[in-house]
């Protein structure tokens, strides 16, 4: 009873606050994320940077110089959204009045021709829809200089986690049982935001040149929304496919793009990410697909779509903490998805 009581109060809390802590996850995610951009760039830097890192000064300034490439790239990144896609975006905006019409016309056709009597007033309003997705978006833009601030003082604090964990933990045994948590979750979420930000980049360009060469409009704004959705597990290659095929429906006179956009998004999902994913990502993660959904739903739940987002990370760090205690080691096989789970290390 004492510990449903507990449950239940930390799923409250997490709920109350995730004006909060959503801006902070999204911070350590970014943080997360450009140290391990940075990890790989250190890895194919010339060979006389290794051999100056014999010194304590010279180790880091070659770090540094890592991040400094690393946070360069997600500048890249965000100055062609800004000039790029954005524009297509606010073009798209205008544009929704016009679609809506379109898509009672298409259901008024396909209503006809199967016999169905069509009534327009039970049509969701995607121009509501897109203002308050808008104004959702406006409201996470305004969190950005909170976002921005985190990132800073993790990036300060970095140098001092080892020492302030030190201090705050001075039993050796706990101590090492404890390090060995934090680096395993370490290791596995890098190498997890690594491949899988890598996967979705080459999702969206691909889905871009593909939806650009058959001619559909937006293509930069429906390969961003691909970029996107594939961090949400299942749910988002869906949507991210659904909304471009779903526009190519409405506004195409004829069943040619429609079929192309169906064809090339989802032989893409399923090259990218149904074969060469789990290749890549196979020694990292371990995890049960209905365990990903129950937490895709879960984290829903609390945070939206951000808790959508999430919820793989927050997973792989659950996984490998109940890996690690023999009361919860159960909980660990049921969320891998061969029953292997990670050898627990001894307080010894």
């Amino acid at each position: 009873m004492r510990g449903l009581l507990i449950f239940s109060g930390l799923i409250f809390f997490l709920w109350l606050g995730r004006s909060i802590i959503v801006p902070l996850m999204v911070a350590a995610f970014l943080w997360y994320l450009i140290n391990a951009i940075g990890a790989y760039y250190r890895k194919v830097m010339p060979p006389y940077t290794c051999a100056l890192r014999s010194t304590k000064w010279a180790c880091r300034i070659s770090d540094w110089g890592a991040r400094i490439l690393a946070l360069g790239t997600l500048a890249v990144v965000a100055y062609m959204f800004i000039t790029q896609i954005q524009p297509m975006f606010y073009e798209l905006a205008g544009a929704l009045p016009q679609i809506q019409d379109k898509l009672i016309e298409f259901c008024e056709y396909v209503s006809g021709r199967v016999g169905i009597v069509f009534d327009a007033s039970l049509m969701p309003n995607i121009t509501e829809i897109g203002t308050r997705l808008g104004a959702t978006a406006a409201g996470f833009a305004t969190s950005i200089g909170m976002v921005v601030i985190y990132i800073l003082f993790m990036f300060v604090e970095q140098s001092t986690f080892n020492k302030k964990f030190s201090a705050m933990i001075t039993n050796r045994r706990q101590s090492r049982k404890i390090r060995y948590i934090l680096d395993s979750i370490d290791d596995n979420m890098k190498k997890y935001l690594f491949m899988k930000t890598m996967i979705s980049a080459a999702t969206g360009i691909m889905s871009y040149i593909w939806l650009r060469a058959i001619g559909l409009e937006f293509a930069g704004v429906w390969a961003f929304i691909v970029f996107i959705m594939n961090y949400i597990p299942t749910i988002g290659s869906i949507i991210a496919c659904a909304l471009p095929i779903l526009y190519a429906l409405v506004v195409e006179q004829t069943l040619h793009t429609p079929i192309l956009t169906a064809a090339g998004l989802i032989c893409l999902q399923i090259l990218l990410g149904n074969i060469i994913e789990p290749r890549l990502t196979g020694r990292t993660l371990n995890l049960s697909t209905l365990a990903i959904l129950i937490n895709l739903v879960f984290w829903g739940m609390i945070w939206g779509v951000a808790g959508m987002f999430f919820s793989v990370p927050l997973l792989v760090a659950t996984f490998v903490i109940t890996a690690q205690f023999d009361s919860t080691r159960p909980i660990a096989v049921l969320l891998s998805a061969d029953g292997n789970i990670p050898d627990k290390r001894d307080d010894e």
